[in-house]
């Protein structure tokens, strides 16, 4: 079985994909603003990073915006460092982030096994790394301002599971969209819209009635500053 993400590793789109990206409007946001080019942590700890802290910063509880690190945390028997790690993050700054970096190096544990954990410890960000990732968040709470409310966030897909997808979790659902955020250099890729329609599939399937008002698939690259919005057929 496998994650939304293993599963679309392994799958070869037909000519034209599911849904090409030439479906999508594209809206280029402008702060005036430019990230650092590198960054000294992998891709993966700094889009959770960005995802949870941002969560954390609209008033959900931490424990619940940092959810699946602790529950890795759990499955890696270091629950104490884990929750030591949680009590340091308290704000937008550099001790902050710095400790949510650490703190999402358990995800892996929980979503993949123990077999690609690095220890929390080797996690440490640079100035210019934490710079990004702060710079990212900023983006993601003044995105919220413009198309939120939120109404669900950090979903899994309970009953929209199958035999060959038997884990993968979404970002957001407003009132009417599906979104899936991002901290890509990269523009829009096949694989990005096909993770999207997968999750509205397993989202309809699921027990989550608020996917039943889902008319429109959304992107939003907080790295660029792009957001992409197709409509349903």
């Amino acid at each position: 079985m496998y994650s939304v993400t293993g599963r679309i590793n392994v799958i070869k789109q037909p000519r034209g994909v599911y849904i090409n990206r030439k479906e999508f409007t594209i809206n280029v946001l402008e702060d005036g603003i430019k990230l650092n080019e590198e960054e000294n942590i992998h891709p993966s700890l700094v889009g959770l990073t960005v995802d949870y802290m941002t969560r954390f910063l609209m008033d959900t509880l931490k424990e619940n915006a940092f959810l699946i690190s602790l529950q890795g945390a759990e499955i890696a028997k270091d629950h104490f460092n884990a929750y030591k790690l949680l009590s340091r993050i308290n704000e937008l700054n550099f001790e902050s982030i710095t400790n949510a970096c650490k703190l999402v190096g358990y995800d892996v544990c929980f979503r993949v096994g123990m077999d690609g954990y690095k220890p929390v410890e080797e996690i440490n960000p640079d100035i210019k790394t934490v710079d990004n990732i702060k710079t990212m968040i900023k983006r993601s709470l003044c995105f919220w301002k413009e198309y939120g409310p939120i109404v669900k966030d950090g979903f899994t897909f309970e009953g929209g599971y199958t035999s060959i997808i038997s884990a993968g979790d979404g970002d957001y659902l407003t009132e009417d969209t599906l979104w899936d955020f991002k901290v890509s250099k990269k523009e829009i890729q096949s694989k990005h819209t096909l993770q999207l329609l997968i999750y509205y599939i397993m989202g309809q399937h699921s027990v989550h009635k608020e996917f039943h008002n889902i008319k429109k698939l959304g992107i939003y690259n907080r790295y660029t500053i792009i957001i992409c919005l197709s409509l349903l057929l």
